[in-house]
């Protein structure tokens, strides 16, 4: 069985799209970033698909270039092919969004990294272990990135891989249209059809528009420039037609595009058509190496182009196979599918790997983001306490030793330094947002009225926030806190930031196995999905069960349970640990005042040193990670 499904070979790029839809691109004030480039697309949209896929390419040694590795392997994607070039920079692409027609963008390719793609950067054996090679039209258009795509398709045929082709007809790639042309998707060339035309007999399989086919065809008769590249080529043609879906011709091609191979469409409303090929194809790559029939590979690829329509970017836009599937099983509900509350909490949380990597299957987290306990200890200053968290952070470091499933709970108020410099550290990072104490809920200043500051966080940041709550609040201050955590989880989504709740009845009431079940259900149904739950130890098997169920009731795709500590002692947390760790969705513990309770108290006061500090909170936090372990290994 070979190691890979799908390599894709060609352009890769970071796409800068702009934010203002509908405006000028001359008059875009900001930009989201995106993974781009047509093969670099396909191959994060087959991954998502559940497609073991790898892209052919080449980076800058420098941040866009190092983003686009990473961002591969947050997708899924094998990087083995990506060769980093020291003499050039990654290409950048500037997009925009002015109306369901003109989409502006500039390519910022000269002498970039991928054209400097060589037959060196082929290696047979990566290229023998794929059931499958597609290439993409750009890539022809120079004599070495050009020999580099007729080495990959000839080590594919001899193989036995299958070969495709995605047109991806730019003429400013071909040097036939200027730099201000970005848009345009047509332009005649008898030198680019010559050169399409002594390539397509290499192919399995050749995807493009009817503009596309008119530039390989020689004419800008569609019917007539399918018949011509028939005459050069056996290969399956699929022509797709916007809103018309997409047609396949297997054989002889007739006199009408309505007498090929069809699959449904699907009837929604165009935002962005930008990287809408690129989905198409990954849906459509799904199924020819499914082996299904025709008019069910061009459903999926239908249904893929419709979600990239609908979005804002390309390969962020693509659907997870979970989401496929939702989507194909209900249908349409509104044309605007990323104004869809159901299909969007699908997309969002089967797809948050991609913003946020690592093995978050086991969870030790470090929670240092106490603010008010600190602040009430003898010797403590804002100097101090801003130290300190740089010591915490020292010993979630040492435990770590760069391995998986640790994390800190650190705060922006006293542990800015810290917080700033576990960046990129491959500790998972929660920040809090409430002000301490506060019932009912207030968030904390900086936030603004509208959180509107959480624009300014780093991305791997994940929202904490604390809510003393209890089943037996009155409607009044149940309200005004639902409203207020519910505001700042959707301020969170619109800047992709992962949101974790953490409830604490037991401050409030009286609590049984029902009382933390309840508040979960209550803040689902006041529009809140939590990526993570911050729950108090529970003792009953029970109590875990009820809240549970009430999670997965409502999303079955969260990314799990912390417990927390409330400062308890360490035996009461290891039998804590003991029934949680019985569930699979507990996926760790996030324990604060244990571990550095006691240590802060002598550091505060000079009775210990910094490194005796670093030591024994690490000698703790260690501790406390074993009989994490040990509990879930029991079970």
């Amino acid at each position: 069985m070979k190691k890979l499904d799908v390599i894709t070979i060609g352009r890769s790029s970071v796409d800068l799209y702009g934010q203002q839809v509908g405006g000028r691109l001359e008059d875009m004030g900001s930009f989201a970033k995106y993974i781009g480039g047509s093969p670099t697309n396909i191959a994060c949209g087959t991954a998502r698909l559940g497609l073991r896929s790898a892209v052919i390419t080449r980076v800058g040694d420098e941040h866009m270039g190092r983003f686009i590795r990473e961002q591969l392997a947050r997708e899924g994607v094998e990087t083995t092919g990506v060769a980093t070039d020291p003499e050039r920079l990654t290409a950048l692409v500037l997009l925009g969004i002015r109306d369901e027609d003109q989409f502006p963008l500039i390519f910022y390719r000269e002498n970039c990294a991928d054209m400097a793609l060589s037959p060196d950067d082929i290696d047979e054996g990566f290229i023998a272990q794929a059931r499958s090679v597609l290439a993409t039209g750009t890539h022809l258009s120079h004599p070495q990135t050009e020999a580099a795509v007729l080495k990959a398709l000839e080590l594919a045929r001899r193989h036995g891989a299958r070969t495709a082709l995605d047109i991806d007809y730019r003429p400013n790639l071909w040097g036939v249209a200027g730099h201000g042309d970005g848009e345009s998707r047509f332009v005649e060339s008898a030198a680019v059809t010559a050169k399409l035309q002594g390539t397509l007999h290499l192919f399995d399989l050749i995807v493009g528009t009817e503009e596309e086919f008119h530039i390989a065809g020689g004419t800008t008769d569609t019917v007539a420039a399918l018949r011509a590249i028939r005459a050069l080529s056996k290969a399956t043609l699929v022509c797709k037609r916007g809103a018309k879906g997409a047609v396949a011709f297997t054989g002889d091609i007739p006199d009408s595009l309505d007498d090929g191979e069809t699959g449904p469409g699907f009837p929604i409303e165009v935002f962005n058509v930008l990287g809408a090929g690129d989905g198409f194809f990954s849906g459509l790559m799904k199924g020819w190496l499914e082996d299904a029939d025709w008019p069910t590979a061009l459903k999926y690829a239908n249904a893929c182009g419709a979600f990239a329509v609908s979005r804002h970017g390309c390969t962020p836009a693509y659907p997870s196979l979970a989401e496929l599937d939702f989507f194909l099983e209900r249908g349409v509900v509104r044309p605007d599918l990323r104004n869809d509350p159901e299909l969007e909490q699908i997309h969002w949380s089967t797809t948050r790997a991609s913003r946020n990597a690592g093995d978050w299957s086991e969870m030790r987290v470090f929670a240092f983001d106490h603010r008010l306990q600190l602040e009430e200890m003898p010797g403590y200053d804002l100097a101090k306490g801003a130290r300190f968290k740089e010591l915490c952070l020292d010993a979630a470091l040492r435990v770590a030793d760069g391995g998986s499933g640790y994390g800190i709970l650190c705060d922006n108020r006293i542990g800015r330094s810290a917080l700033h410099r576990a960046s990129g550290s491959g500790l998972w990072i929660g920040r809090p947002c409430e002000w301490p104490g506060s019932r009912p809920l207030q968030l904390e200043p900086e936030l603004g009225s509208d959180c509107g500051t959480l624009v300014e966080w780093a991305r791997e940041n994940v929202i904490k926030v604390l809510c003393f709550c209890h089943p037996d609040d009155d409607a009044e201050t149940r309200a005004a806190q639902e409203a207020t955590v519910r505001r700042l989880f959707e301020a969170g989504r619109r800047n992709q930031l992962e949101f974790l709740l953490e409830v604490i009845p037991s401050k409030v009431g009286p609590v049984d196995d029902t009382t933390t079940a309840t508040l979960i259900r209550q803040f689902y149904a006041a529009g809140v999905y939590p990526d993570w739950w911050k729950l108090e130890p529970m003792k009953t098997r029970a109590g875990w069960q009820n809240a549970i169920a009430a999670i997965e009731d409502h999303d079955r795709h969260t990314r799990g349970i912390v417990v927390l500590g409330l400062d308890a002692p360490e035996a009461e947390l290891q039998a804590s640990f003991e029934v949680a760790a019985g569930f699979d969705l507990v996926r760790g513990f996030a324990v604060g005042r244990t571990i550095f309770g006691a240590v802060a108290r002598s550091w505060f006061q000079g009775q210990i040193a910094d490194d005796e500090a670093v030591s024994d909170m690490a000698r703790r936090y260690a501790k406390l990670c074993r009989i994490w372990d040990a509990a879930r290994i029991a079970t």
